[in-house]
């Protein structure tokens, strides 16, 4: 392989927090803090949330509407049409499962620690 890997990051956003804001602000900024050893490897992370909360937002809905059921996972879903793995970090989450059985089912590789993720240059870069 030679070039950049598109890595989803998967993990908790939501779950754990009883709707909690802050709380949910911390569990993304926990996934973001993998988004930076995945670009240092070469590769291009990306974070469900990073497109369905404004796709969310642009419809004039919050987290907190009906209609975050119809964008959350199915935005997730679709990312994993392009997506090449799933970094799938700690914590219970029934949407980072999903994605790691899509792509389990894609026979994309998932990952469990971000170290594991493998430099573009051992990739033959």
């Amino acid at each position: 392989m030679t070039r950049p890997l598109l890595i989803l990051i998967a993990g908790p956003y939501r779950s754990g927090t009883g709707g909690d804001p802050a709380a949910m602000e911390a569990n993304l900024r926990r996934l973001e803090k993998a988004a930076w050893p995945i670009f240092a490897a070469g590769h291009v992370p990306m974070i469900g949330e990073w497109v369905a909360l404004p796709v969310l937002h642009s419809a004039g809905a919050t987290i907190d509407d009906d209609l975050a059921a119809d964008v959350l996972y199915p935005t997730a879903q679709r990312l994993l049409q392009h997506c090449d793995a799933v970094l799938r970090l700690p914590g219970e989450s029934t949407g980072a499962d999903q994605d790691v059985a899509i792509a389990t089912s894609r026979g994309l590789p998932v990952y469990d620690d971000v170290a594991d993720v493998p430099r573009l240059a051992e990739l033959g870069r």
